[in-house]
C-alpha cells in the first residue's frame, strides 16, 4: 500500500510512481549503460502493400495496464503493429509489446510482476525512487537488447529538465529510456543520461500522436488512459492545488494530440485510481471491452482504399 505521504494525492503526479509502487528497499546504483539511449533523427517507414499501423500509448499510472488489455484483443483480431511510441506508464508496455511479449505472455508478467522488482526508494534527494530497478527489470524482459534490436520500432517520450524539450528515444537502451520516460517529477529522481536530465515524458507529450505521424504512420490507433480533471470546488491546501492544475494541463496536452489520431481507444477506468497497482486487473479488463468496442472502426479503416487514406 501506499505510504501516508501519498494519501492526499489525487493526480497523475504520483501516478506512475505508484503505479509500479511498492516497498522496496534502495539498491547499489547501476554502473552507466555500455549503450545509453539516444534520439536519432526519426526515419519515416514504409510499407507498400498496406498501411503503416502505429500503436501510441499514453501515460496514466496504473491505469496503464489497460493498455495491456486494449493489445491483447487486437493482437488477438490479427492487427498488428509497425511502430510503437509511448510515453510513461506507455512507454513500459509498448517496449514489452515490441520486444516480442505479447498477449497471454504480456498478460501474465503484467499479473506476475512484484512490488519489490521495480522500485528502489533511496534517500529524497529530487525524488526518493531511484529508477535503476524498473531499468534493470526491463532490461532482463527483453533479453538485453537493444531499443534498435527489438521486433518492432519504438519510441520511449521523455522530457529534457534543462531545455524542457521532448525528446524522442529510439536507439539504445530500453530500461534506461523507459525510466527516464517514467521519471514523474518529485517521484522519481531525473534520469541522467549522458550528463543531461529527463523526467517523464508526459510533461511534454502525454499521448504521443505526433511522433507517430512524423514516421509516417497511415493509421494511427492511439491508447489514452490519461484521468480527467474532477470538478474542485474547494483545492484545500497547496498540493492540492498543484496536483489538480497538473492533471487540467496534462488532459488539455492528451486532447490535443488524440485529435490528430485515427482511432483513440478511451478505457472506462472510472474506477481505477491511477495509484492503485491491485487495480490492475480491472483496468486490463476494461482495455479489453474498449478495443473490441473499437475493432469495427479500426478493421474499416485498415480496409480503406489508398486513396482515401492519402485524402484523410
Amino acid at each position: 500500500m501506499s505510504p501516508p505521504i501519498f494519501s492526499g494525492f489525487r493526480n497523475r503526479l504520483t501516478a506512475a510512481a505508484i503505479a509500479l509502487m511498492l516497498a522496496g528497499c534502495a539498491s547499489a546504483p547501476l554502473p552507466p549503460p555500455a549503450h545509453p539511449p539516444r534520439a536519432e533523427p526519426l526515419a519515416a517507414i514504409r510499407k507498400a502493400d498496406r498501411p503503416i499501423i502505429a500503436f501510441v500509448l499514453g501515460g496514466g499510472g496504473a491505469r496503464g495496464f489497460a493498455h495491456i488489455g486494449v493489445l491483447k484483443v487486437l493482437d488477438d483480431a490479427g492487427i498488428g503493429a509497425d511502430l510503437v511510441v509511448g510515453t510513461s506508464a506507455g512507454s513500459l508496455v509498448g517496449a514489452l509489446y515490441a520486444g516480442g511479449i505479447r498477449n497471454n505472455e504480456l498478460v501474465e508478467a503484467a499479473l506476475a510482476l512484484q512490488r519489490d522488482q521495480v522500485v528502489d526508494f533511496v534517500l529524497p534527494n529530487r525524488g526518493f525512487i531511484d529508477g535503476d530497478r524498473l531499468a534493470a527489470y526491463l532490461d532482463r524482459a527483453l533479453g538485453g537488447r537493444l531499443i534498435e534490436q527489438l521486433g518492432v520500432p519504438f519510441v520511449a517520450i521523455a522530457t529534457d529538465l534543462r531545455s524542457g524539450k521532448l525528446v524522442a528515444f529510439n536507439r539504445g537502451d530500453p530500461g534506461i529510456a523507459v525510466r527516464a520516460s517514467c521519471s514523474v517529477p518529485g517521484i522519481f529522481q531525473p534520469t541522467l543520461i549522458e550528463g543531461r536530465e529527463y523526467l517523464d515524458g508526459g510533461l511534454t507529450s502525454p499521448v504521443p500522436v505526433r511522433i507517430a505521424r512524423d514516421m509516417g504512420a497511415d493509421l494511427v490507433i492511439a491508447i489514452d488512459v490519461s484521468r480527467p480533471p474532477a470538478e474542485m470546488n474547494d483545492p484545500g491546501n497547496t498540493v492540492a492545488l498543484l496536483s489538480h492544475a497538473f492533471v487540467i494541463m496534462e488532459h488539455a496536452l492528451a486532447r490535443q494530440e488524440t485529435g490528430l489520431a485515427d482511432v483513440v481507444i478511451r478505457p472506462e477506468l472510472a474506477g481505477v485510481p491511477a495509484t492503485d497497482l491491485a487495480a490492475r486487473g480491472e483496468a486490463m479488463r476494461a482495455g479489453e471491452e474498449a478495443a473490441r468496442a473499437a475493432l469495427p472502426v479500426i478493421r474499416r479503416w485498415i480496409t480503406q482504399p489508398a486513396r482515401d487514406r492519402t485524402r484523410r
